[in-house]
């Protein structure tokens, strides 16, 4: 029997279920873009996991601009997210699986997310998946975002679950310290480029991808 079991498992949203890392960057490369701001891929990944009022930030801080109010980049940028989810969103590999086996295993469902309400609205509509998830939570409602433990910490209270009976999926390194400090077990799935990083250590399980998610992994963790 296992020692620690495993009451839920909550998913982080970009890059985990949905495949919308590409268009965050794409409509941040636009809308600062039009601001002035010409920022390249590898830029706007530095700022990958982060709540995008942080994001806005980091840039603001270091190249300020006129006109638009950071607020107003913030509400541009996820409206447009939203717009290409929900146009063209698709599940990371093995993520609709991933959601399917916790269902089989009656294992509650959330998600928990640094991007807004409404792009995780979005995403949960365009992956069918609504009825599959039994609550998400905005880190768009805390006072910090991730990396701060807060918006998981909710999750689990939404959840009536304690953190240290929950199992959170992240891709980020933001994510993962945010779901470990809430005092989560943490599997990660990070993106190809990151997965050779020695910073996964602290994580319980690294995977390539959602396909890899599975009982037997599940069952490894409530040792």
């Amino acid at each position: 029997m296992g020692g620690r079991p495993i009451r839920a498992v909550i998913f982080d949203l970009d890059g985990l279920l949905v495949d919308s890392e590409p268009f965050w960057r794409q409509a941040e490369m636009e809308v600062f873009g039009s601001l002035g701001l010409r920022l390249t891929e590898v830029d706007v990944r530095q700022t990958m996991g982060l709540r995008i009022d942080d994001a806005v930030r980091h840039w603001f801080d270091r190249s300020p601009w006129e006109g638009a109010a950071p607020e107003e980049v913030e509400r541009s940028i996820t409206a447009r997210v939203a717009e290409l989810v929900t146009a063209s969103g698709a599940p990371m590999p093995g993520a609709l699986d991933a959601v399917s086996l916790c269902r089989r295993l009656a294992l509650p469902v959330a998600v928990c997310s640094g991007s807004y309400a409404v792009v995780i609205e979005a995403a949960l509509a365009r992956l069918a998946i609504e009825s599959d998830v039994a609550v998400w939570h905005s880190a768009e409602w805390e006072v910090l975002g991730k990396p701060h433990p807060g918006a998981y910490l909710s999750t689990a209270a939404k959840l009536g679950v304690d953190p240290t009976g929950c199992l959170a999926l992240e891709d980020s390194f933001n994510g993962a310290i945010s779901a470990k400090a809430a005092r989560m077990r943490v599997v990660v799935v990070p993106e190809p480029a990151a997965a050779s990083s020695p910073r996964w250590g602290f994580c319980d399980a690294q995977l390539a991808s959602l396909m890899q998610f599975d009982d037997t992994l599940l069952r490894s963790l409530e040792r």
